[in-house]
């Protein structure tokens, strides 16, 4: 049983090659990640306190 091995080929060796001219309709500036997080964690702590 040993004699019928398969030996598939590697494909692109574990690389993947993405489109690089991909541009996305949504630009974020991280700021405002980070913005948005803080106003979360304040919003959150203020429901947390009140109720």
């Amino acid at each position: 049983m040993a004699e019928n091995k398969i030996q598939m080929p590697g494909v692109f060796g574990g690389l993947m090659r993405y489109d690089e001219e991909y541009e996305s309709k949504f630009k974020i500036n991280p700021g405002h990640v980070i913005a948005y997080v803080v106003a979360l964690i304040i919003f959150v702590s203020i429901l947390k306190i009140f109720s």
